[in-house]
């Protein structure tokens, strides 16, 4: 059995989790998710506490114990504390303003990028160079962060463009005469 598989789910009281045959509804303070359970896959609750069994002992099933343990859990925290992606814009002129559902951005193109956030996602930005991506959804705040800085990715000879606030860019040096 996969050893993520194994670890339970520690519910706290203020999340719901609701089985309708295959579909998992994970309600909190925060809003509302959606995932279909995979069929070789099934859910035991325990109390407070689920676990994520496979049906058989096949590789397949074993593999997706411990990847719809993770989506589930992923899903709990979302609904608590939500999901945050941080990103830095490196570059003269290089600026980002919020406006509603709407991320305004210049990354030194002819023209701004007018970038319309999904539903259930929001965008700050503390400064004109940082852009700070929330959400509940883990995957959705990553794609949105990802489509963000696939606009200007952050090139290796000045480092400038659009990139993660944790991400180190590794320089190269300039050709030699």
């Amino acid at each position: 059995m996969s050893r993520i598989a194994k670890m339970p789910i520690t519910v706290p009281a203020s999340v719901e989790i609701t089985e309708d045959g295959q579909l998992l509804t994970v309600k909190g303070p925060k809003g509302t998710l959606q995932h279909r359970l995979h069929e070789l896959v099934t859910l035991i609750r325990e109390g407070a506490e689920f676990r994520v069994m496979a049906r058989d002992d096949s590789k397949q099933a074993v593999a997706l114990s411990g990847t719809m343990r993770s989506l589930l859990d992923n899903m709990v925290t979302g609904v608590i504390d939500g999901f945050e992606k941080k990103l830095q814009l490196v570059g003269v002129g290089y600026r980002a303003q919020a406006k509603g559902k709407v991320l305004n951005l210049t990354l030194g193109f002819s023209h701004p990028i007018d970038y319309e956030l999904p539903e259930g996602i929001t965008a700050e930005t503390p400064s004109q160079t940082e852009v700070v991506i929330n959400g509940i959804d883990k995957q959705q705040v990553g794609q949105v962060a990802a489509e963000i800085r696939a606009f200007r990715p952050p090139e290796p000879y000045k480092g400038k463009g659009v990139r993660y606030s944790d991400e180190v860019v590794v320089r190269k040096e300039a050709k030699k005469k």
